[in-house]
C-alpha cells in the first residue's frame, strides 16, 4: 500500500476504494492461512496495519469536514 503521505493526499472515497480493496485483500489472506496456502505470512500483519492507517486518515479528514 502507498504510504502515510501519499494516503493523506487521497480524498475520502479514494480511501474508502482503498479500504475496500485491502479489507478483501484480508478475507483472502484468512482463507490462505486457514487452508494452509498462505506463503508470505507477514502480508496479514501489513494489510491489518494498512486498514488501520487509512480509517485514521478518511476520520481525520471526515472531522475535518473534507469530503472531496
Amino acid at each position: 500500500m502507498a504510504k502515510l503521505d501519499d494516503m493523506r493526499t487521497m480524498t475520502v472515497d479514494q480511501l474508502d476504494d482503498e479500504l475496500l480493496k485491502l479489507k478483501k485483500e484480508q478475507f483472502n489472506l484468512r482463507f490462505q492461512k486457514a487452508t494452509g496456502q498462505l506463503e508470505n505470512t507477514s502480508r496479514v500483519r501489513q494489510v491489518r496495519r494498512d486498514i488501520a492507517r487509512i480509517k485514521t486518515v478518511a476520520q481525520g479528514k471526515r472531522a475535518a469536514g473534507e469530503t472531496k
